[in-house]
């Protein structure tokens, strides 16, 4: 595995996969990986010739109060990891290669489906994910890239900006990696305390109860206001509990296809989560 730190060295590394018309599919990650991460990578592995990950701590998707300076940053151990999986391309920019020096005066912006859920909680995020993005994507020039479905709601302005430019990509939605208990495999994770730990699964677990309801006939707006209550009673700060169509248009029953959707906090620690529901004709 090769680890280029700047652009013309990333150009340099894919010029003869290029030549040669190679497939190329990109991983683009923040570092800090854990097995959702290998898996995208392994996934690019079984159908791309050549797999490029990007690790970057992208400043201008980071609110004012969030955790940019103390994200965890752990290059050394993350290279090992890639090269297992089978990662050809590590690029791994500094800011000031991402960015430059001059004062950045465009911007990216998906409209509608960035108002809500993360969108209103984190203001400005989805268009800082959108410009390094785009700009990852013109520097790897990948023919798919791939992005877990945990982040559903990234993963859906992805795909909508890709479609809207025109850009020549196949974005590719990988399902969520959980551990054992159910809990969402998330560089966050690492944040929570032994005790937090514990309680973090009941996202998933209620989230799965509510499945059960829904197919059982109960009302949606009982069962999210039911979920709601359920995980504040066990010690989240709930952000939200919704309900969204796959392409995250607002639903009051569940006759349809939906997704449901979690963010809550556990201390300091927010953790999100969804819930792909099938509806099956009575």
């Amino acid at each position: 595995m090769k680890m280029e730190t700047s652009i013309q060295g990333l150009s340099a590394s894919l010029q003869t996969a290029r030549s040669a018309r190679k497939i190329i599919g990109f991983v683009p990650t923040m570092g800090n990986l854990h097995q959702g991460h290998l898996n995208l990578v392994r996934e690019a592995r079984n159908l791309c010739d050549v797999v490029v990950v990007s690790i970057f701590v992208n400043p201008i998707q980071f609110g004012p109060n969030e955790d940019f300076e103390s994200y965890p940053r752990t290059l050394e151990q993350d290279s090992h990891l890639l090269a297992e999986a089978g990662c050809d391309v590590l690029f791994a920019p500094s800011v000031e290669q991402m960015y430059g020096q001059h004062q950045r005066l465009t911007n990216i912006s998906v409209a509608q489906i960035t108002n809500d859920l993360c969108g209103l909680q984190r203001p400005g995020h989805f268009d800082g994910v959108a410009v390094v993005v785009t700009k990852l994507f013109n520097m790897v020039q990948p023919n798919y890239a791939f992005f877990g479905q945990k982040d559903f709601q990234q993963l859906a302005v992805i795909t909508q900006m890709v479609r809207d430019l025109n850009m020549p990509v196949e974005v590719i939605g990988v399902e969520i990696t959980r551990a054992e208990d159910g809990l969402a495999l998330s560089s966050r994770n690492a944040y929570l305390s032994e005790e937090q730990r514990k309680v973090a699964p009941n996202i998933y677990q209620n989230l799965k109860l509510a499945e059960q309801h829904l197919h059982q006939g109960e009302a949606l707006v009982k069962v999210l206001a039911d979920l709601r209550n359920a995980l504040s009673e066990v010690g989240f700060e709930v952000d939200y509990v919704e309900a969204r169509t796959p392409m995250l248009e607002n639903v009051e029953q569940f006759d349809k296809d939906i997704v449901l959707f979690v963010a809550a906090k556990l201390g300091n620690t927010r953790l999100i989560d969804n819930l792909q529901l099938k509806y099956i004709q009575p």
